[in-house]
């Protein structure tokens, strides 16, 4: 059933969308994804057919290719020429009209906890409550149970138990297989074990679940649908290449001709947390490789199978996400409500997907994966002259970003290199010698917005990896272009504020991190402090900081406060470290064993010694002094109590040219 809008020309290779009648965007509902059955109807389909996909989001509906639910909608819709309905933040707890307005879809029920893992929006590192919501109108909390994964796909499959129900987005995506949850304490399987689901869909959803789509619309049933990439599907346990393997295996060429990993069972790792270290690696190698290998893990009396991930998508591909009809609009539904993570990326333009920092606290790489796609200059000039004509736009845009802001069209420069690395980072322990870290792909696209006649300025307002900028090359023409770029990002793109990331001060926990050592960040300053005095201009450098990362003591805070007032920083931007799911920081907490080394780990787990270690972000403040002096004379380290709190002045800049 395909949707009335969508036309097929023989002689293109996509489907295009014919052009809506020019009107006030907020008054014509049609150029939305249809939330009511009204709405269905006046998109013409109150024809007796129903809708042929219903997709659930914890998320309010922006429809916005910053939202997983409006790029997977419109993926169904303008690409697939599928009718589909979305349903945002369904009611849970009265008489569930919201799962029953749009009836029984033709092929299946989607279900996603939005753009954040529920249980992250919901808590802070603590564990205490938040009082508000970003991705609801008007900020408020409570629009959305925790784990709404499971929660949505409990009522579906009571409501309507023959439905075929997916689950995508990055709650689903990254409990792909047995995980540490942070906020019941405890080792969880996979969500499928949890979420009556029928298969879960990983990473980046358009792929993977067009094919679905498809193959459901052409008769198969869902639990035939077992090879698609990108999803974790049930098996039988002779399915695995070795029947019941009991032990983390690697087997080549087994069953449908590629590679298997069987890692150890979800029982296993509940006796011993060193199996689920084991595992981790493992999961984190495959996840990060061009093409990985099958997983295979056992629960119970089945198999949970996660297929591989696609290759990297084309920039073609990339480009046809990103140029489909989004109104770049909340819903009408809201009446102008105010969405706190609407307003943080309304005027924003994302450049890139994916991240080849690997930091071992970062979910980015896990779900978008490692490999750069990177959209070609003229879909985001598209895009940008679409933001330029939004009634409320002033002239700014806010952010020329993307997971990290200048990976834009990086890469290896041998792809045949990189689909055999297994490196789960292209920076640490030191940047890859095979990685390009031309800055001129990335300056053209700055210098093509900036010349558009709406544009005053473009900032760059997602972080920026300096270490990939100053790195120097040895090939002098893309040195001296990477100097221009960090010449012109701060000059032209500083907003008056410039955020970075270096994380820590000390060396020994910045190589836990997976960062650069924090002498890279003092040449930066030292640059950044350069080009402001040369183009008088007032401008400030804001550094972001963890505590209680594994492998970081009270020690190791008492020495980034120290060298953190040498640089007159009052810190502000900085947060304890929270375990997310599928992060080697993450398993490093719930194990006390590094994954790739076997190495025992102290980890600030309880509450009294992520106070001992945060109070120190905040030696300035005279409420914190006394804790800090009880803390480091436990330590034997008075000598840094003088150092810290003795009368303070600023050291003179070092000479960078040297």
């Amino acid at each position: 059933m395909k949707q009335h809008e969508i036309t097929h020309n023989k002689d293109e290779k996509y489907p295009t969308q014919r052009p809506h009648r020019q009107v006030d965007p907020l008054s014509d509902v049609r150029r939305w994804l249809p939330t009511s059955v009204k709405e269905a109807a006046l998109h013409g389909w109150d024809d007796g057919q129903g809708v042929d996909i219903i997709l659930f989001s914890g998320d309010a509906y922006v429809d916005h290719p910053s939202f997983g639910a409006a790029v997977i909608g419109r993926t169904l819709l303008e690409i697939g020429g599928y009718r589909v309905a979305i349903v945002p933040q369904p009611n849970w707890q009265d008489d569930l009209r919201d799962f029953r307005k749009f009836g029984r879809p033709r092929l299946f029920f989607g279900v996603s906890a939005g753009a954040m893992d529920s249980m992250v929006n919901h808590y802070t590192a603590a564990r205490r409550r938040r009082s508000d919501d970003a991705y609801t109108p008007g900020g408020r909390h409570g629009a959305r149970p925790d784990y709404p994964t499971i929660v949505y796909s409990e009522i579906l499959r009571r409501l309507y138990p023959d439905v075929p129900i997916i689950a995508g987005g990055i709650e689903a995506s990254l409990r792909r297989n047995s995980h540490y949850d942070y906020w019941q304490d405890r080792l969880r399987p996979s969500i499928l074990a949890d979420a009556p689901v029928d298969m879960i869909v990983y990473g980046m959803g358009e792929r993977p679940i067009l094919e679905i789509a498809r193959r459901l619309d052409a008769g198969e049933k869902i639990s035939d649908i077992t090879d698609v990439p990108q999803t974790v599907v049930w098996q039988p346990l002779d399915a695995a290449p070795t029947g019941e393997a009991e032990r983390a295996e690697i087997f080549d060429g087994e069953k449908s001709g590629g590679e298997h990993i069987i890692l150890h069972s979800f029982e296993e790792c509940l006796r011993s947390p060193r199996l689920q270290s084991e595992n981790f690696r493992h999961i984190e190698q495959e996840s990060n490789r061009w093409q990985g290998a099958t997983l295979w893990q056992r629960h119970g009396q089945r198999m949970v199978k996660v297929n591989p991930m696609y290759p990297p998508m084309t920039t073609e591909e990339v480009d046809r996400t990103f140029d489909m009809a989004y109104t770049r609009l909340p819903h009408p539904r809201y009446k102008g409500k105010r969405i706190p993570a609407f307003d943080m990326i309304r005027f924003s333009v994302c450049l890139h997907r994916g991240c080849f920092g690997g930091c071992a606290f970062c979910t980015i790489s896990a779900h978008q994966g490692k490999f750069i796609a990177s959209r070609s200059k003229e879909s985001i000039l598209r895009e940008v002259r679409a933001v330029t004509a939004m009634p409320d736009f002033k002239g700014y845009i806010s952010d020329l970003g993307g997971p990290s802001a200048n990976m834009y069209a990086l890469g290896g420069k041998r792809p045949d290199v990189c689909r055999r690395c297994m490196r789960p980072s292209c920076l640490h322990p030191k940047v890859c010698p095979n990685l390009n870290t031309d800055h001129s792909a990335l300056l053209s696209v700055y210098h093509a917005v900036d010349a558009l006649p709406q544009v005053k300025k473009s900032f760059i307002g997602s972080g920026v990896r300096y270490d990939l900028s100053m790195h120097p090359t040895g090939d002098s023409k893309i040195d001296a272009l990477n100097r221009r770029y960090n010449e012109e990002l701060i000059t032209r793109h500083v907003s008056g504020r410039l955020k970075v990331a270096p994380e820590h001060t000390e060396d020994a926990v910045l190589d836990v991190m997976r960062k650069p050592s924090f002498d890279l960040f003092y040449r930066f300053k030292e640059v950044f402090d350069r080009v402001n005095a040369r183009h008088n201009l007032r401008q400030q450098l804001i550094p972001y900081f963890i505590s209680s990362h594994p492998g970081c003591t009270e020690l190791d805070m008492a020495q980034l406060a120290i060298k953190t007032r040498d640089l007159d920083f009052h810190l502000e931007q900085v947060q304890d470290f929270t375990p997310t799911p599928m992060t080697v920081a993450t398993e490093i907490y719930y194990s006390g064993i590094h994954p790739y080394t076997g190495e025992h780990l102290f980890t600030a787990t309880r509450p009294e010694q992520k106070l001992a270690q945060r109070q120190y972000f905040f030696w300035y403040d005279c409420a914190y002094r006394h804790g800090i002096e009880t803390s480091l004379r436990r330590l034997h380290r008075p000598d840094l109590i003088r150092r810290l709190f003795a009368p303070h002045m600023p050291k003179p800049q070092r000479d960078s040219s040297r």
